[in-house]
């Protein structure tokens, strides 16, 4: 091997050994913030909608992205019980990390808390939408559909501070990590900086 070799095959350790410790951190933040959500807590009021968003801006495999917020959610579910519209809320899920996917390239605050507030956004209407039409406690009628979204308000409230706050300790924890050990950026992120 010459010295190009030699030098080429160094770096790629060094950039496999960088990507590792880089997923390392990630899943360490998602494991510490996904326990808060067996702590008592106000409905709604879970990290598990952040998680999402981390997932799908942080981890670069797409099916991991995908995997581990219904993993975390499902082990999450085996402790506090199934209910009926689980589907929906696993779907609406995956709509944050598809959201998340937006962060990829650029993570400021405000796009963080924009995505935030889009998976709380699109979380309230789609779950609640579905305790409308699965339900008995409407008519299924557009003041019906209303009086569901109203009585829902509180519980939106729980979920839109939840996401934000959960989601600036996900994505501020690691821009720390990342301002103190610069080898866990990714290598376009390490030449622009």
């Amino acid at each position: 091997m010459n010295t190009q070799e030699t030098q080429a095959a160094q770096e790629t350790k060094e950039t496999q050994a960088n990507n590792a410790l880089r997923l390392a951190v990630i899943l360490l933040l998602i494991a510490a913030v996904a326990s808060l959500r067996l702590l008592p807590h106000p409905w709604n009021f879970t990290p598990i909608g952040a998680l999402a968003l981390f997932g799908g801006a942080m981890l670069r495999d797409k099916r991991a992205a995908f995997l581990l917020p219904l993993a975390l959610l499902f082990a999450g579910d085996l402790v506090l019980g199934f209910y009926r519209l689980m589907p929906i809320v696993y779907a609406s899920f995956l709509v944050s990390v598809l959201i998340g996917f937006l962060l990829r390239e650029r993570r400021t605050a405000p796009r963080v808390a924009g995505a935030a507030l889009l998976g709380s956004v699109q979380f309230y209407l789609l779950t609640n939408f579905a305790v409308w039409a699965a339900g008995n406690l409407y008519p299924r009628t557009a003041p019906g559909l209303a009086a569901c979204y109203a009585a829902a308000l509180p519980f939106f409230r729980n979920t839109l501070a939840s996401d934000l706050l959960c989601a600036a300790i996900l994505f501020g924890s690691f821009a720390l990590a990342e301002h103190f050990m610069p080898v866990l950026r990714l290598p376009a992120q390490q030449q622009s900086s």
